[in-house]
């Protein structure tokens, strides 16, 4: 990289706003009670090497848990969360931790689950998260599957060996989504939610992470330690939240909600949303390069040669993509809020909780549609049929055809 570039202090100046996580009050006033329910305990995190749920885990560890078992299908992201947090000051690991990489959709994941069970607090961060992911049928197939298909498969396991607390993430583009992405959290909500009456169960939906793995802002680094140029839309803002805070509002979502909560962080319209525009500019600002805009992505590669210069090549598009709202929200006029219990955090209280032979139904409906599938307006038919809410927003394009 051309020179050194603080992370944490980029988002803070430039991305969030903040410089102390948004929910610090409340994690003060709450840090009794977090740590009643967290010291000394089991805890089991799946999806834990990606960025919230490592992120969750670093916010766990602070409260000094008995037991934790780490499951992610990536070996190499399990080796550095390691890394990282035995490299860390102020984390003390237990001396029963494990990390397993295995698939929690997979058979071995059960021989894993039942040695240690029952846990304490469980929490799910295994998902697919990107609208790239309904680009074609067999990736969505892996999608739903993942999504809502596991995460049923999971819960019927729980029922068995129920922990005191389970959370499941989910995300902002549940909320009146456009894309399958969005469509098959919503789903995974109802399915998580249906059980809710025989577990403790809660999710949050939450912004955007900043310079999360695979994000577009991660993708940034990517392109500069290349030489390459960036690329982003002009006109898509979105809300954001540091890694820090998004491991910290599922951590105090998990132990201090109520079942079938969904929690959501207290960001508003006209001060919080966000321009990757905007970003992209700042970021190479802050590298201390000159941004040349360009009209095509062919001018943008042609241009590459110049940032030895000391000028950085972008292009800007108006987005076009399928799936893609020019921002989010985290709830809709319907959900009934609470925003009196937590200084930076509201949650809805009247989420759908479907009865489990809806959710029984609608899975085979999946199953059987997956053996005849010819396109993906097959997957969106069903999607209408169960959620009429769900509004796809298909163009023909999709993000692998860009830059």
């Amino acid at each position: 990289m051309r020179q050194f570039l603080n992370i944490n202090k980029f988002i803070a100046e430039h991305i969030t706003g903040r410089s102390e996580s948004l929910f610090a009050n409340d994690l003060k006033t709450h840090d009794e009670l977090l740590s009643n329910n967290i010291k000394g305990k089991k805890v089991m995190v799946i999806g834990g090497a990606g960025t919230i749920g490592s992120s969750f885990l670093k916010a766990l560890l602070l409260y000094n848990p008995g037991q934790v078992t780490v499951v992610d299908i990536n070996e190499n992201g399990l080796t550095e969360l390691v890394r990282d947090c035995r490299s860390s000051e102020n984390l003390t690991i237990p001396n029963n931790f494990k990390t397993y990489p295995i698939n929690f959709g997979d058979k071995v994941f059960e021989k894993v689950f039942m040695q240690d069970a029952p846990y304490d607090i469980i929490a799910n961060f295994a998902a697919h998260k990107h609208v790239r992911s309904e680009k074609d049928i067999y990736s969505i197939e892996a999608m739903i599957e993942n999504n809502v298909i596991n995460a049923k498969k999971f819960l019927d396991l729980l029922v068995l060996h129920p922990p005191k607390h389970f959370f499941c993430v989910s995300t902002d583009k549940a909320a009146n989504p456009v894309n399958i992405m969005g469509a098959s959290k919503k789903l995974m909500e109802e399915v998580i939610l249906a059980y809710s009456h025989k577990i403790k169960i809660t999710t949050a939906r939450f912004a955007n992470v900043a310079f999360s793995n695979g994000s577009l802002l991660a993708g940034f680094i990517e392109r500069l330690t290349k030489q390459q140029p960036l690329s982003c839309p002009s006109d898509v803002k979105r809300y954001f939240v540091s890694p820090q805070e998004s491991g910290q509002i599922c951590l105090l979502t998990c132990i201090l909600g109520q079942s079938g909560d969904i929690f959501f962080p207290k960001l508003s319209i006209d001060s919080h949303l966000i321009s990757f525009k905007d970003i992209a500019i700042k970021f190479l600002e802050t590298l201390g390069f000159e941004v040349t805009i360009c009209k095509t992505e062919e001018e943008a590669k042609s241009k590459s040669k110049n940032i030895i210069l000391n000028q950085y090549p972008v292009y800007f598009f108006d987005s076009e993509t399928s799936g893609e709202k020019l921002y989010e929200e985290f709830y809709t006029d319907e959900e009934k809020l609470d925003l009196d219990k937590f200084e930076q955090l509201g949650i809805i209280k009247n989420a759908v909780r479907r009865n489990i032979d809806e959710i029984d139904n609608l899975i085979k409906d999946f199953e059987t549609m997956f053996l005849n599938i010819k396109q993906k307006s097959d997957v969106v038919k069903i999607l209408d049929t169960f959620m009429p809410s769900f509004k796809h927003i298909e163009t023909g394009m999709n993000l692998d055809q860009k830059m």
